[in-house]
């Protein structure tokens, strides 16, 4: 038994000697812990989400329904053409677009009598369809007061009344049921009535004024059918960042192991200059972490039917740049690494952090709005957001560039302090 508990005291004070690796061991799981539950806590408020009005109809009821919709605390509304708005869905900064359509103003009031409805086009962008839901319902809410405001005040009551009392099909008796309906809410409505200039609420059996028709904003041209949206694509995106950037960790990984078993003094010995030492090590985990992506979007799109919709040419940019930023990440890791064993766990959790900021895991329109902007100096944002834009968004070349400056940016940041701090000697 003491030698039992002799091995135990030894085994404990081995593990709880290295102090890093006890305090990675708290602080990673209190730090995704708190992540998560930041997004999906019951306290957490919703950020603004984005969309668009389009006001095709420009009448005192659409003018108003925009209106509404700008002093909305959930949206961030943009008033546009549609043109331009359905570009802005398609490239993910608007996750959705209402079309308010020609007559909306005229045939609204009807419409809740059994009329002809207009319809509203909600275009939407796919990846972001939980949004989609709010969005139906504050329009919603938004239009059935506007159109019950309009339609139940004196003027509107009136004009009510007189289309009802000349529909031609519409049976006797349930236009007489009408009519007595108008005559109770203008009783009300006079002076000395129970509620004096107060809108009546809408009667019973009455119906939504406008129909929707939902739209998913995806590629297409002119000469094919819209691609419907593949949840895979921005899966893979997001997995294959972080696991590409778990292999520069096994090189930075590599190269402390090499300085602790002295290869790099074996190295120095020959006419090699250090620059050809670490650039050698960077171009070939530069061409690892490329193939590797490559491999990876092969097997999706032949197996999940992931599809390059937008420029090959920006989608293949996107791969360079990031497998050069993989590398440099690798070789910075090395330079500021003491111990393989603690270097790999530090390492690990801040591939972890900037995975979860970069909207690998979790997509980063879910994110409160602060941590949306601050993600975005993170480069794994930059990779995901790009590798999306090339595939199912399918965005045109220059979509890709402002990534990749961002993406290269950083490789020559990680290099030059990498360079700066890396030591040859154990």
């Amino acid at each position: 038994m003491q030698a039992l508990l002799a091995l135990v005291r030894a085994e404990l004070k081995l593990h709880f000697s290295n102090r890093r690796a006890v305090l990675l061991s708290i602080v990673a799981p209190i730090l995704i812990a708190a992540f998560f539950g930041s997004l999906f806590g019951t306290g957490a408020k919703m950020a603004g989400i984005a969309v668009g009005v389009v006001d095709l109809d420009g009448s005192p009821l659409s003018q108003r329904v925009v209106a509404a919709l700008q002093g909305e605390a959930s949206l961030k509304t943009t008033v546009t053409d549609e043109a331009d708005a359905l570009a802005q869905v398609r490239a993910g900064k608007l996750r959705a677009v209402a079309i308010l359509p020609r007559g909306l103003g005229q045939q609204a009031g009807g419409a809740m009598f059994g009329g002809t409805k207009p319809e509203i086009a909600l275009h939407y962008d796919p990846s972001q369809a939980s949004a989609l839901a709010v969005v139906r319902g504050l329009l919603a809410q938004t239009l059935m007061q506007e159109v019950s405001r309009s339609t139940f005040s004196p003027a509107g009551l009136g004009d009510m009344e007189r289309q009802v009392r000349s529909a031609s099909g519409m049976p006797d008796g349930e236009r007489d049921k009408l009519v007595k309906m108008f005559d109770a809410i203008g009783q009300v409505q006079q002076p000395g009535g129970t509620a004096s200039g107060a809108s009546a609420p809408p009667a019973a059996g009455l119906s939504m004024p406008y129909t929707t028709r939902e739209i998913e904003a995806v590629q297409s041209s002119a000469n094919a059918a819209p691609v419907a949206y593949n949840s895979y694509a921005h899966s893979f995106a997001g997995m294959g960042v972080q696991f590409i950037l778990m292999s520069g960790i096994d090189m930075a990984v590599g190269l402390l192991l090499m300085r602790r078993l002295g290869l790099w003094k074996r190295l120095r010995a020959a006419p090699l200059s250090r620059t050809q030492l670490l650039g050698s090590r960077v171009t070939a985990s530069a061409l690892i972490s490329l193939i590797v992506f490559a491999v990876i979007y092969a097997v999706a799109i032949a197996a999940f039917g992931v599809r390059v919709l937008g420029s090959p040419a920006g989608f293949a940019l996107v791969l360079v740049c990031f497998s050069l930023l993989t590398a440099s990440f690798g070789l910075l890791v090395a330079a500021l690494g003491r111990t393989p064993e603690a270097t790999r766990g530090l390492a690990i959790l801040a591939t972890l952090l900037m995975v979860m900021l970069g909207g690998a895991w979790v997509p980063a329109f879910i994110f409160p709005e602060w941590l949306q902007t601050v993600s975005l100096a993170v480069p794994t944002r930059w990779a995901v957001d790009a590798l999306d834009a090339m595939t199912w968004r399918g965005q045109p070349f220059s979509q890709a560039l402002l990534p990749s400056a961002v993406m290269l940016g950083f490789t020559a940041v990680f290099m030059a302090v990498a360079v700066w701090r890396f030591r040859w000697e154990e």
